[in-house]
């Protein structure tokens, strides 16, 4: 039985990261994928890096215009240079494992107590390995609904399959008005698709500020994206060029004819055939890996880092987890989940919206005296350079203070600009500090002088 000071469950980008420091200490580190197309995580392979390769092409697509069946050649072309540029990544990411003196294994991994597990490999062989420690990373997998004939459609596909669709589907459907599912809906429409996007709710993106998601709205609608709310999808039909969806709304029932369906609803941490309860490991109410702030598990020698352990199911959570374990590890163990300060997000719509903090309403409900600053991205300089006026920027800051308590950016740029405020709000430096400093022009950043100018 091969023994290792640690073993790491799932190529992701917390676990590879923490493979490489221990590693380099000179511990002796297996670091288990269950498939050779995985190798780097799901963030480089089915996810971050081919989403977003896709919603860049889609943009100059839409810029370039032309026919529907000029569209779908560019779309095709998208869809083979996403292959090559993954397996570029993913060969680097082995190669750089292997070079950090990681040992890579490809299988699966089960655990048979808290100290062993069996890695069954793809040809059918497998053995057991002994750890002294245990970190998973195992990442989360889609959520299919229970809808009559959707799991067995061949039109219908998860976010990954979708990427891998090779011709471009005149009309598509997606399940789920979620931040993937509307991601891919402003990807396919700029592409060329009729998109038509149905949700269970009545609220669209009901986390995000009112203002902000209203004008979201507004804008994706005007694009033709079709976003049918308070309704469900509640059978799926195959035919020979597509699938008949019968879809319930407030207005009744219609049937919707298409070439793909994107289910877009959510998903959930991964333990598939880990069997944690064989290590004593437990789990939380929503199937996640539970962990302290240190993300250690309820067995001392185990930590679950990434979506896994239930938390943002963002990359850089995950990266940053590896920075909480290899402090509790190898440093004095003062980094935890509780002090990594605020979270920024980006959802890749065109353009994209961002976020960072409370809404206003949060603040208020918090007990803040708050002054908020508004501004349309018609009127940023850089907006009309780039002809990209849509949207608008909005931040909520503590009356007495100055402190920004959070902001809102739906316009170009805005997954660059969330940034500065993220380290604003980190550093504790008043919005006054960002209103008078001097940048360099035309930038999408200089709009904070007049933006945050703009403060009642």
């Amino acid at each position: 039985m091969k023994e290792f000071d640690n073993i790491i469950i799932g190529f992701g980008k917390g676990g590879k990261t923490l493979a490489g420091a221990l590693a380099a200490k000179g511990e002796k580190t297996a670091l288990i994928e269950r498939s050779d197309k995985m190798y780097g995580g799901t963030c480089i392979n089915v996810a971050c890096i081919p989403s977003k390769f896709l919603e860049n092409s889609a943009r100059l697509s839409a810029e370039a215009g032309g026919s529907f069946q000029e569209k779908a050649a560019r779309y095709r072309r998208t869809i083979e240079e996403k292959r090559q540029i993954i397996s570029d990544l993913r060969q680097k990411n082995l190669a750089k494992a292997v070079g950090a003196g990681v040992e890579v294994i490809t299988g699966t991994a089960s655990f048979l107590d808290d100290h062993k597990i069996q890695v069954s490999y793809p040809d059918g062989t497998g053995e057991e390995l002994y750890g002294k420690r245990f970190f998973i990373n195992t990442g989360a997998k889609p959520f299919i609904p229970p809808i009559a004939g959707l799991k067995e459609s061949r039109y219908a596909y998860t976010s990954e399959g979708m990427m891998e669709l090779e011709e471009l589907p005149e009309r598509l459907l997606i399940i789920g008005g979620g931040y993937i599912g509307l991601e891919f809906a402003s990807y396919y429409t700029n592409f060329g698709s009729k998109v038509t996007v149905v949700q269970d709710g009545e609220s669209f993106i009901p986390r995000e500020d009112e203002e902000v998601a209203a004008s979201v709205l507004a804008h994706m609608t005007e694009t033709g994206i079709r976003i049918l709310r308070s309704s469900e999808v509640t059978e799926v039909k195959d035919g020979t060029d597509g699938a008949e969806v019968t879809v319930k709304t407030g207005d009744g029932e219609e049937t919707l004819h298409v070439q793909a369906i994107l289910v877009a609803t959510g998903r959930r941490p991964n333990v598939e055939g880990l069997h944690p309860e064989n290590a004593g490991i437990q789990l939380t109410k929503r199937g996640a890996i539970q962990t302290d702030e240190g993300l250690r598990t309820s067995v001392p020698h185990i930590w679950a880092m990434g979506d896994v352990a239930g938390g943002l199911q963002f990359t850089y959570i995950s990266l940053d987890d590896s920075r909480i374990v290899k402090s509790q590890i190898l440093g004095d163990g003062s980094r935890t989940t509780q002090n990594r300060g605020a979270v920024p997000y980006s959802v890749f719509l065109d353009p994209p919206l961002s976020r960072v903090g409370m809404t206003e309403k949060e603040a208020r409900e918090a007990g803040f005296e708050v002054k908020v600053a508004r501004m349309m991205t018609a009127a940023a300089p850089r907006a009309r350079v780039l002809k990209a006026t849509t949207g608008m920027l909005k931040a909520v800051i503590d009356a007495g203070t100055g402190q920004i308590l959070g902001a809102h950016f739906y316009c170009a740029e805005s997954h660059e600009l969330i940034n500065l405020i993220k380290l604003a709000m980190d550093a504790k430096i008043p919005y006054t500090v960002l209103r008078d400093n001097i940048y360099n022009h035309p930038t999408m950043s200089e709009t904070f002088n007049d933006f945050f100018a703009a403060v009642n």
